[in-house]
């Protein structure tokens, strides 16, 4: 099991990260812990009210959503009780055992896995210390929970883990000490990656210190089909002498690869939700990412950015290599949020956004029907359980992943405390 653990500033988003993958249909919310009723009798405006008016107790604390994914190995089929029981299990660890938490089942990924939402805020306003939590409470949770319910060890994984050995680059090298270095990368990424294209089979092999070259377009090589390969050094430099690909045992021509190219697109399909949604999830919550602190948190999940800049520094394009399922791709392939340009967008500090939650209140008519159900309920769930198309509009375009970069509009915001609020744990 591998456990990721973050804080963040708005549970508005940590909330409707979960509730818009329920309504696309790809994931259930399974449980809802310490709330007066089932989940599956909570409305969704209910659901958010409660996290809510726990933390208007104290609103000094302004990171004060929780938001915990708990992943599986996808040889593992747990049923809806199993998710319910290790949920719980880990929040009484980690601490938050008496909080009310939501829990949601997510269906777009190769793995199974839950996401855990829920507030620092403590019913008597007191905050609850989330510093270290990652490398303190959560890991030794997640080891406990993996022999209690008998899971795959994420140690042992890792251990188990697939590794190819860069090459080793030397200024003497000669064609044979090249070829060798060469050949063992190539034997490793070709048939383990599943990549579509020449770029995207570099994006693995500069990583290893090696280049697929096709040459200029005015080159013979080009002109001809061929394909080289050619050592690299740590500052994308060309060294040593190039070797026709026809020369390697794994014959891997131009040909040859294009051959794979189509195999290869269907086959990391099921893949690139764990990309989006890693990506989502590294930015949902954070003010003013930067891009380089965006490629180090996914770096720490096993995906690698390489970035493609032009001469002067300008970025033109981005590749994801996740390394754990073996798949490449290019950012425009996994959809316009994802490509450069949009990445970019989403790191950079948006200060002139809308302020959509103080104009959809502004708009929002009262629901007679839902007042009563509120007063009945003693105005348990807070003061507004008022809903309307106008609302889930203006939430969908604050919270929509492809377009928030994290940052709370003014209206919500509170004077902010410089503290670390990302702990993680695999």
């Amino acid at each position: 099991m591998v456990a990721i653990i973050k804080t963040g500033n708005s549970i508005r988003q940590t909330f409707h990260y979960n509730e818009n993958k329920l309504k696309e249909g790809i994931a259930e919310c399974i449980m809802a812990a310490n709330y007066p009723d089932e989940a599956i009798n909570l409305s969704e405006k209910q659901r958010l009210n409660m996290l809510l008016k726990l933390a208007a107790l104290n609103e000094n604390v302004t990171r004060n959503a929780v938001h915990v994914s708990l992943n599986f190995d996808p040889s593992e089929q747990l049923s809806q009780s199993d998710l319910k029981e290790i949920s719980q299990s880990y929040m009484d660890k980690i601490g938050f055992g008496n909080q009310p938490f939501l829990v949601y089942q997510h269906h777009d990924s190769g793995h199974p896995h839950i996401h855990i939402v829920s507030v620092k805020i403590a019913a008597d306003g007191r905050r609850i210390e989330t510093q270290n939590i990652g490398r303190n409470q959560s890991e030794k949770a997640r080891k406990q929970i993996e022999i209690d319910f008998n899971l795959v060890k994420a140690d042992e994984r890792k251990r188990d883990s697939f590794v190819i050995k860069p090459a080793m680059v030397k200024a003497n090298y000669g064609n044979t000490e090249t070829k060798r270095a060469i050949s063992n990368v190539l034997s490793g990424v070709i048939d383990q990656y599943k990549f579509t294209s020449i770029p995207e089979l570099n994006a693995v092999l500069n990583q290893f210190n090696v280049a697929a070259d096709r040459g200029s377009e005015d080159s013979r090589t080009y002109k001809k089909g061929g394909l080289n390969y050619r050592l690299i050094n740590e500052r994308g430099e060309r060294v040593g002498v190039p070797i026709k690909a026809s020369d390697f045992a794994q014959k891997p021509t131009l040909k040859n690869l294009s051959e794979r190219f189509e195999a290869n697109e269907r086959n990391r399909q099921p893949d690139k939700n764990r990309v989006k949604n890693t990506i989502d999830f590294a930015l949902l919550g954070k003010a003013n990412t930067t891009l380089e602190k965006l490629t180090n948190q996914l770096r720490r999940e096993g995906i690698e950015t390489v970035i493609r800049q032009n001469d002067v520094g300008q970025i033109y394009g981005i590749t994801y290599v996740d390394h754990r399922t073996r798949s490449v791709f290019n950012g425009s392939s996994l959809g316009k949020s994802y490509s450069a340009k949009a990445i970019q967008e989403r790191c950079a500090p948006h200060e002139n956004r809308p302020a959509y939650e103080h104009l959809n209140r502004q708009k929002l008519s009262a629901d007679p029907a839902n007042a009563n159900r509120n007063e009945a309920l003693g105005g348990f769930y807070g003061g507004d359980l008022r809903s309307s198309s106008i609302e889930i509009d203006a939430a969908d375009a604050l919270f929509d992943p492809a377009k928030q970069d994290g940052s709370t509009p003014s209206q919500l915001r509170s004077k902010r405390r410089k503290k670390k609020g990302l702990s993680q744990q695999f």
